[in-house]
């Protein structure tokens, strides 16, 4: 960042900002540079410290005239923080600790978060379970540190997790009355590993895993016993713990294989999968009823349109979000498979993330087919990025799901407020009948192709020239506003109170 002279640093200077006090609780360290010959040794430690032990971004503020000064910048060899220990290691007892509760559990279970993918731990993360037989649940960050095609995966858990998710860490509960009845226990041993129990993850915590043993391992000291206190916390590297787990379990391996918990999970699976249907309150959408003629059989339903880019893309594109409905409906019904394949904004919520996400990752990844899935509302916040993708070639797809609505907003609306609205419709209100802001003429006016499609015998079409476009690429897809994000666990509240059918 650029800040004002050295000399003028507290007068108030012109358009002087305390970019270090400003960005101290949002970043993991900043530097406020005041010697030109101190910069190379910064800049080699602010990239050691954000790459290093739980990532996490680091601020230069630059004054004016540090700019401006010469320098012969000499780059440390080596970078040495006291006090800094990025990669903490698990002690062997407690290793061992762990392998004595995997031996006296019947119900293990495995919770994973982002940590594992930063800690480029997935490999030693499959190796486990195929050394174990425990099946996997990851949070919405953990997406992909674990395949979702594999049958031990549940997929995700939480506030729109998938039913079998969150049954099998808190058991299967219903609420009957002011009585919550269990049918089914969930995890007896719940091992957490780069989590952080976030409260879209836990719902009410104090009832979360309330009958399971619970460890937590994670390289951020200040995680442990933070949001939910454990049995057991361990202060280590993931890599390194599975790692290191793995090779005592080759020599001590499990005499269990839990062949009565994985029926459980099946039986779960079996009984409430992701699943969706199409509403005649579909066609209360003016814009839409005016596209489909009226015919509830053209009407396209936002997680149909996942399913089809999951398929044509085999499986293996790179999928950037925005934040919203679609970015839970793209959680649920495209199934990941490697890490950093799905890439979203889920702890902050940022609206306007996918754009720039996905741009970012196809100059990364150019030999991957990279999609922007992403809401109207939410693309509106970040469109001008169409211009970057244009001018720099960069082939990037958008498909956005158009419901003319926040789409998250109403659902809270409609669920909690009544259904009244406080801004929510994004649309015209002259013209309901109309889409609007016309994505297309926004699209060709940056220079980039774009087509509308609205019909659902016409989807399949129209994806296949989005993904064989050699050039960025926008396809607007129009969507009901009336349909709701399922499962859907209400703030603070249990998987008892789980809606998981409309």
């Amino acid at each position: 960042t650029g800040q004002v002279p050295t000399h003028l640093i507290g007068r108030n200077a012109f358009q002087e900002t305390d970019m270090f006090g400003l960005t101290l609780p949002i970043v993991k360290h900043n530097y406020l540079v005041t010697d030109v010959n101190d910069l190379a040794r910064i800049v080699k430690e602010a990239f050691y410290i954000a790459s290093t032990g739980r990532p996490g971004p680091v601020v230069i503020d630059l004054p004016k005239d540090i700019q401006q000064a010469k320098t012969q910048p000499i780059f440390p060899y080596e970078v040495s923080l006291r006090g800094y220990d990025p990669n903490p290691k698990a002690a062997e007892l407690e290793l061992n600790e762990i392998i004595g509760l995997l031996e006296t559990s019947d119900r293990p279970l495995l919770l994973v978060g982002g940590g594992i993918i930063a800690a480029n731990a997935a490999n030693e993360l499959r190796e486990f379970v195929e050394l174990t037989g425990v099946p996997v649940v990851t949070t919405i960050k953990g997406i992909g540190a674990f395949p979702e095609t594999h049958p031990l995966s549940l997929k995700w858990l939480g506030m729109h997790g998938t039913p079998y998710a969150n049954w099998a860490v808190n058991g299967e509960l219903v609420r009957k009355g002011d009585k919550i009845v269990q049918l089914a226990p969930g995890a007896d041993l719940l091992l957490t590993i780069g989590m952080r129990f976030n409260d879209r993850v836990t719902g009410d915590v104090k009832k979360f895993c309330e009958h399971g043993t619970i460890v937590h391992v994670d390289v951020d000291v200040s995680e442990l016993n933070k949001n939910k206190r454990v049995h057991l916390a361990i202060h280590s590297d993931a890599k390194y713990f599975l790692s290191r787990l793995n090779v005592l379990l080759k020599k001590r391996p499990l005499g269990k294989k839990y062949h009565a918990w994985h029926q459980q999970i099946a039986a779960w699976k079996e009984k409430a999968p992701l699943k969706y249907s199409v509403s005649p309150d579909a066609l209360k959408s003016k814009y839409l009823h005016a596209l489909v003629g009226g015919d509830l059989n053209e009407v396209i339903q936002p997680q149909y349109v996942i399913e089809q880019i999951y398929e044509m893309t085999e499986g293996k594109a790179i999928i950037a979000t925005g934040v919203g409905q679609h970015q839970m409906w793209t959680a649920q019904y495209y199934k990941f498979t490697e890490p950093r394949q799905f890439i979203s904004s889920c702890g902050l919520g940022a609206m306007g993330f996918g754009l720039p996400a996905a741009i970012g990752a196809k100059v990364g990844r150019p030999d991957k087919v990279v999609i922007d899935i992403d809401g109207d509302g939410s693309l509106l916040m970040n469109i001008q990025e169409l211009a970057t993708a244009h001018i720099e070639k960069i082939p990037v797809k958008v498909v956005v799901l158009n419901n003319q609505h926040l789409g998250m907003v109403v659902q809270w609306e409609d669920r909690f407020y009544g259904g009244n609205r406080g801004h929510t419709y994004i649309g015209d209100p002259k013209h309901p009948e109309k889409v609007y802001p016309d994505f297309l003429t926004l699209a060709e006016g940056f220079g980039v192709k774009a087509e509308r499609v609205a019909r659902k015998s016409e989807l399949k079409a129209a994806l296949e020239r989005l993904l064989t476009a050699d050039e960025p690429y926008v396809l607007d897809v129009v969507v009901p506003y009336t349909e709701h994000v399922l499962p859907f666990i209400p703030p603070g509240k249990t998987v008892a109170d789980m809606m998981y059918e409309k």
